[in-house]
């Protein structure tokens, strides 16, 4: 195992989509430092570019920082997920750091659809994502996370999760919110109620109609609801397992990618691994 310094690792990964001129979208520009890279992107479905994150220590602890940057130019479409669930393990106090910075240039589509993250008990993680749409731009991105491992029978009875999202068209704040998870908030009625998996998708631009579809697919459970803002749809879950709020996801994303980002549903194959 390769020696972590006292004070974390800090890797940093920056990517850019750029249109040529037969409607391939290719990753023009790549830059990173640290452990985190990409596989070789490829076009399952023609002009569409397919990207695969990966962190080859396949863990984040407290004191590591980890910096993703993609910017999609205009006219470019992109898709980015990951091979595996993250995992942020526990800490004896340093906090674990995460930032994301996604920003979709005019006439762009990006779609952010990384697989779970596992927040292990005691881990304390601060997250960042922002998400930069300008004229014309479309999204679709989601974020999944459990708390400790329920599998392994272990809850979340200590540790910490900061969560931002901030969505901005134009400069303008579509969406911002900041989400604090600790063993009060995992517990409580006004929280989680003990379901340690939960999630966040996002759609942009999205309709009345296509907001109708998801109602449709969340029916009358409880622990599911989608709402629009200003055509900004946003779709919540809680589970008791993250990897069926994931596939919950993955249905609402393969009936909202036709109107959203005009072409039919391509799961990535790793997902099928």
């Amino acid at each position: 195992m390769s020696p972590v310094a006292p004070e974390g690792w800090r890797a940093g990964l920056e990517l850019g989509f750029a249109a040529t001129g037969s409607g391939k979208t290719l990753l023009a520009r790549r830059r990173h430092h640290g452990p985190l890279a990409v596989q070789r992107p490829f076009h399952p479905e023609g002009g569409v570019c397919h990207v695969y994150l990966l962190h080859p220590p396949g863990g984040v602890v407290g004191g590591d920082r980890l910096s993703i940057r993609v910017g999609v130019d205009p006219g470019a479409a992109a898709l980015l997920t990951t091979p595996a669930a993250g995992k942020f393990y526990r800490s004896a106090g340093p906090w674990a750091r995460q930032a994301v910075a996604l920003d979709v240039g005019p006439g762009a589509a990006l779609e952010w659809l990384p697989q779970e993250t596992i927040v292990y008990q005691g881990a304390r993680l601060s997250s960042e994502t922002q998400v930069d749409l300008r004229e014309g731009a479309r999204f679709l991105g989601w974020e999944v996370l459990t708390l400790g491992r329920p599998a392994a029978g272990e809850g979340f009875e200590a540790g910490e999760a900061g969560l931002d999202w901030r969505i901005d068209l134009e400069g303008r704040p579509l969406y911002w919110e900041r989400l604090v998870l600790d063993p009060v908030a995992f517990r409580a009625n006004w929280g989680l109620r003990g379901r340690p998996a939960l999630g966040t998708l996002f759609a942009y631009p999205a309709t009345v109609a296509q907001m109708d579809t998801v109602r449709g697919l969340v029916g009358d459970s409880p622990d599911l609801g989608v709402s629009l803002i200003e055509g900004l749809l946003v779709c919540r879950g809680l589970d008791a397992r993250a990897d069926l709020l994931r596939r919950f996801f993955e249905r609402v994303w393969a009936a909202l990618r036709p109107g959203v980002m005009d072409r039919p549903a391509c799961p990535p194959r790793i997902w099928a691994t």
